[in-house]
């Protein structure tokens, strides 16, 4: 199931003919959100007009609480536990912080699809796959965004959230992107309710018993993002970080 949806969206998002490969950066250590935000603006303004290459920028952030565009006050559960940034990605309350991969996706849709739900799609798509290969069975949800997994430990109808997706696009060049919860501390998540959603919990990959570090994930997130969105190339990460909040 998860190699047909792959293989259905994998035509709908490879570039162009010709086009560069996608540049794949990595940073590590803690990146503050408000300088991530400002270079993903930039970048993306500038992917639009056609003078920089598309990017995936694989980063942690400090702990910290985004407020997205349809986040309401009741969901922050805890306003003064850590920082509380406004964020103008699409979604609710999330959280960011050490032992969860955030990759902020860069793409032009003009070069592929211009198409939101399919994009959407296809992040999520590119989640799962990244998920199956740790044995792992990520599913999404017509009634919410993210890749959920089924919990039977903790009764039939049990599922917990492991990634969650937030996007904002302008001029067809698409920014913000995917959160996948490696090794985080979940009990940050208390501080809020996420993405609205009180019904289910949040898990990790650690969490499902599964011992893998962030440099063994991002290898095959690069992997997996290749099948569905193209090429890569290895390139330095941004050098504007303050390592702030």
């Amino acid at each position: 199931m998860v190699s047909n949806l792959r293989d259905s969206l994998a035509l709908q998002f490879q570039p162009e003919t010709g086009a560069e490969p996608v540049e794949w950066a990595i940073t590590d250590g803690l990146v503050g959100y408000e300088d991530a935000v400002f270079f993903m603006e930039a970048r993306a303004e500038a992917i639009a007009a056609g003078h920089a290459r598309e990017m995936v920028w694989l980063l942690e952030h400090p702990p910290l609480y985004t407020a997205g565009t349809s986040a309401k006050a009741a969901d922050l559960v805890e306003p003064d536990r850590f920082p509380v940034h406004q964020s103008g990605r699409g979604g609710q309350y999330t959280y960011h912080g050490p032992g969860q991969r955030v990759a902020y996706v860069m793409l032009d849709l003009k070069r592929r699809e211009p198409d939101l739900r399919r994009y959407v799609a296809a992040l999520e798509a590119w989640i799962i796959a990244t998920l199956d290969a740790f044995n792992i069975r990520g599913e999404r949800r017509e009634d919410r965004v993210g890749v959920w997994v089924r919990r039977l430990d903790k009764g039939e109808t049990a599922e917990d959230k492991i990634a969650a997706i937030g996007i904002r696009v302008r001029r067809w060049a698409t920014f913000h992107g995917i959160s996948l919860n490696v090794e985080p501390d979940l009990s940050h998540f208390s501080g809020i309710v996420p993405c609205g959603v009180t019904e289910h919990g949040v898990t990790s990959l650690v969490d499902l018993g599964i011992p893998v570090t962030l440099p063994e994930v991002d290898a095959v997130m690069r992997k997996t993002f290749e099948e569905i969105f193209g090429p890569t190339e290895r390139v330095t990460g941004p050098l504007l970080l303050s390592h702030g909040v």
